[in-house]
């Protein structure tokens, strides 16, 4: 396991094979993500759905991680296959996401009757509530088929994040106005007409309706998904070795009486919210500071491509500085970028401190993963995995929901639209702070055995 000395690994490298068909599944899993969710703050309002509506559909990404901790992930831990799980849940889901983009589409035609939110409401739930156990159990599937979680882990789930960028970049292209683009001699040559392109998109219900394909894009991976689940490697449930051995996720929760995963728990709850916040804040402040609105879903992307190298990096930074040093560079990744951007408000440092989501998300939730499958025992890992993506996809953005937009108001000034003022100087040293008092949380109080074989709850 990672220490705090130098660990070289001894096991034997993944084959080609086994490797390829991890890598597809992450990318996958992420490609399916990536699609819809950056392109639906804009739908669900060109939709005529109301602020309360739009609300509701957002909710049911972390309303379904929530539920997913009590009852999906123990499903897999006791009773199902994983890859078989996968394929059922990703061919429901995936049907769902995809009747959700068509009759999206449908609903932007001439003369269509008004959308239903209802019915929209519906698939979401539906969609969302097979989507995200899989995220725990593509975890799980990857770490009971890796010979080295530390080592193979990193570069199997770089594949997400290229997944996710894949998905989402290309719509930016799709939804140009090209008829209104100019060619590439009147604008000047490659720099002047791209410009041109990424500035002209399409307006009113063709970009809405070109907006919609984003879900069914999604669906349609995730269909995708569902059928190649059948290919991966049989990762079968663990069979329970204690009789009136409590539920899984109890015994995931049980494990909070071990203080080193109780100071985990409440420093991911803050981290998950602080995280949470860049998406919220991120948009509005990088355009308060010069950057077109045009670009700015482009520059946050510029963190996933840093994501694609600490992944890659993963491994070797655990095997040097151990569990705890590397979680706490995560976490002050954020404090570093919060506090940029709060104190050198600047377009170029802006986009810059985006890299710092690369080493923010791999190395406090990726190595969270993997220590999550060094500590729990096998017929829990799946629900253990929930237990924290109970916090980084559910409680997490939840807070986050309820405090961000409530600190904003208060750091804003102006009655209109028109004369508000936000004083983002001190409001980001706020998610700065919040993130420099979880890494000090990890510094003084986190500290795992050295062995994790050592950990045993009492019932």
């Amino acid at each position: 396991m990672a220490s705090d000395a130098s660990v070289i690994s001894t096991a034997p490298p993944l084959s080609g094979n086994l490797r390829f068909r991890l890598s597809l599944m992450m990318f996958l899993q992420f490609f399916i993500w990536g699609a819809w969710l950056p392109v639906s703050f804009g739908l669900f309002p060109a939709m005529g759905f109301d602020e309360t509506q739009q609300s509701l559909l957002h909710i049911c990404f972390p309303i379904s991680a929530i539920l997913a901790m009590f009852f999906g992930n123990q499903f897999v831990d006791r009773n199902f296959a994983a890859e078989k799980f996968l394929a059922l849940s990703h061919l429901l889901g995936g049907g769902a996401l995809l009747a959700f983009g068509a009759l999206a589409w449908q609903s932007f035609q001439p003369e269509a009757a008004p959308a239903n939110f209802y019915v929209f409401l519906t698939l979401m739930a539906v969609h969302c509530l097979f989507y995200v156990p899989t995220i725990s159990v593509t975890n799980t599937l990857a770490f009971a088929n890796v010979n080295d979680p530390q080592r193979d882990f990193g570069t199997l789930r770089l594949f997400g994040t290229i997944g996710w960028i894949l998905a989402s970049w290309p719509f930016v292209f799709i939804l140009v106005d090209w008829a209104k683009v100019p060619d590439m001699a009147a604008a000047g040559g490659v720099i002047g007409w791209l410009g041109k392109a990424l500035g002209t998109p399409l307006e009113g219900r063709a970009l809405s309706q070109g907006t919609s394909w984003a879900f069914m894009t999604g669906g349609l991976g995730a269909l995708l998904l569902g059928v190649f689940s059948f290919s991966l490697p049989h990762t079968p449930p663990k069979k329970i070795h204690e009789p009136g051995k409590s539920l899984a996720w109890v015994e995931a929760f049980s494990y909070l009486k071990k203080p080193f995963l109780l100071v985990l728990f409440f420093t991911t709850w803050i981290d998950a919210t602080v995280h949470d916040g860049f998406f919220y804040y991120a948009n509005s402040y990088l355009q308060h500071v010069g950057v077109p609105s045009n670009w700015t879903q482009v520059a946050m992307s510029v963190g996933q491509i840093a994501e694609i190298l600490t992944m890659y990096s993963l491994g070797y930074v655990l095997s040097k500085l151990g569990w705890r040093y590397t979680m706490i560079i995560g976490i002050l990744g954020h404090t570093l970028r919060f506090g940029l951007w709060a104190l050198a408000p600047n377009p170029y440092v802006a986009v810059s401190m985006n890299l710092a989501h690369g080493i923010c998300y791999a190395f406090y939730f990726a190595t969270l993963y993997i220590l999550v499958d060094e500590y729990f025992p096998k017929d829990a890992r799946t629900s253990a995995q929930g237990l924290f993506n109970f916090l980084i996809l559910g409680m997490g953005p939840l807070t986050s929901r309820l405090v961000w937009g409530r600190l904003q108001a208060l750091f804003t000034t102006g009655d209109t639209i028109e004369n508000k003022v936000v004083n983002w100087s001190q409001l980001l040293l706020v998610p700065a702070g919040a993130a420099f008092f979880a890494a000090i949380l990890l510094l003084l109080f986190f500290h795992p055995p050295k062995s994790s074989g050592s950990i045993k709850v009492s019932h």
